[in-house]
């Protein structure tokens, strides 16, 4: 059971983690593989934020239960391990091990007892206070490099499992985070993203005390780190020194994710979301003030148990006001052992695609528009890869938009490309992306 196959659902915390279970096994000796028929071990790390990534995983699961037959070991790691338990062995038999989030750092002992014969075997302890800190992270990008420096949730939102999936609120040390970004720096790595559940909830459990502005200016400051971004952040615990430092410090990304959810006051109250629209609309002016132009995007939830037609008038309305650079949105998906989950005023399931869809298309107008107004702009890029059906490199501006470009003459090899920066005169814009040309 040496050879492992590991496919992933969800965010970048989930990402991340993946890359720490990768670069565990792989020191203990394991060899990850690309196809689950050449793994004789294959784990899935899942999400379980919304019931259609969690059906996912088990829809998997279900095409891939002949290679059980065969003598295979399959384990469900992350959050749909933690949520449902000992529950997957009833749902996928042929699953031999279940493991969350908090125990990742004991997956080889954990594998151990499956080879010395145990046929179900679970790591599901929330009851921590550690971080899932290890050096043995296997990077999969060699530009850019993700650190968790905050696991957990103590926000208690009525539709989120987080709190259940992830356990409460757990900061690293500034210094260890410090000397990870400085090993990042040291290694090549000129960007780094700075993760957690509520980014700014962080508080340095040391003596130093820092705070999240604090850290960014830190990280910001590290020689070779071209670029700092961080998600996600939680409106309670976004303040205006994290804005401050944005504008102090040019290797801060000028791009900031600040989830909305609803532009409903009285959607925002039932969701125990902890904050009002004023309070909301208060940290937007902060960055629409700020010397440099931040990016803002958000995350959308439709179809809430209550929502009124007026409260999704509210969040059209937030959509217009704010004008956000782009959103992630979604219909109101029920989870387990949360409050909203019996809540009065279920949604039918064709109204909330329809307010889903008006959402959409709101968005969708605004992002060309907001996106057309760069045409003739000059943005830095660092380029991420090459597109050969169309010719062009594909590269991220520091607001986090895609930004496609030409080279002019014949195009340079990617080992002259990927990784590295360069200016670009943006001539075309989408809705969802820019074009341009290398500019001289």
């Amino acid at each position: 059971m040496r050879r492992f196959y590991l496919e992933t659902f969800g965010c970048q915390m989930n990402a991340h983690d993946s890359e720490k279970v990768v670069g565990t096994l792989e020191q203990k000796g394991y060899m990850q593989v690309e196809t689950p028929e050449q793994a004789d071990l294959l784990l899935y790390n899942t999400c379980s934020i919304r019931d259609k990534a969690e059906q996912k995983v088990f829809q998997r699961l279900s095409q891939l239960k002949k290679e059980a037959a065969r003598g295979k070991v399959f384990g469900v790691l992350g959050c749909v391990a933690q949520q449902e338990g000992e529950r997957i062995f009833e749902k996928a038999p042929h699953v031999s091990l279940v493991c969350g989030s908090a125990s990742y750092t004991k997956l080889p002992e954990l594998l151990v007892r499956i080879e010395s014969g145990d046929k179900r075997v679970t790591g599901l302890s929330l009851e921590t206070s550690e971080t899932f800190d290890t050096p043995f992270t296997r990077r999969d990008n060699p530009h850019r490099a993700y650190i968790t420096i905050i696991e957990g949730c103590d926000k208690s939102c009525a539709y989120c499992v987080v709190p259940f999936t992830r356990g409460p609120e757990r900061s690293r040390t500034s210094d260890s985070l410090m000397r990870e970004a400085r090993q990042l720096a040291g290694m090549g790595y000129t960007e780094v993203q700075l993760l957690g559940q509520n980014v700014n909830s962080y508080r340095d459990p040391s003596a130093e005390g820092w705070d999240f502005a604090r850290l960014l200016e830190e990280t910001g400051r590290i020689a070779g780190i071209r670029r700092v971004r961080f998600t996600t952040s939680h409106p309670r615990d976004f303040v205006k020194e994290i804005v401050d430092a944005i504008d102090r410090t040019e290797t801060l990304c000028d791009h900031v994710h600040l989830p909305a959810q609803s532009g409903s006051s009285s959607v925002l109250k039932a969701m125990d979301r902890l904050y009002t629209r004023d309070d909301y609309m208060r940290r937007i002016e902060w960055m629409k003030q700020a010397r440099r132009p931040i990016a803002i995007t958000t995350d959308i939830i439709v179809g809430f148990p209550g929502e009124s037609e007026a409260d999704f008038n509210a969040t059209l309305r937030l959509l217009d006001e704010v004008e956000y650079d782009s959103i992630f949105s979604f219909k109101y998906s029920p989870r387990p052992n949360t409050p909203a989950l019996s809540r009065d005023g279920q949604i039918p399931e064709e109204e909330k695609s329809r307010r889903l869809s008006i959402v959409q298309e709101r968005q969708r107008a605004i992002q060309l528009r907001r996106n057309s107004e760069l045409v003739g702009a000059v943005e830095e890029v660092l380029v991420e890869g090459y597109n050969p059906s169309t010719a062009q490199w594909i590269g991220r501006t520091s607001q986090n938009r895609v930004l496609n470009f030409t080279t002019p003459g014949e195009a340079p090899e990617k080992s002259e490309m990927i990784g590295r920066y360069f200016r670009v005169k943006v001539t075309r814009a989408g809705p969802n992306s820019l074009a341009g040309e290398r500019a001289a």
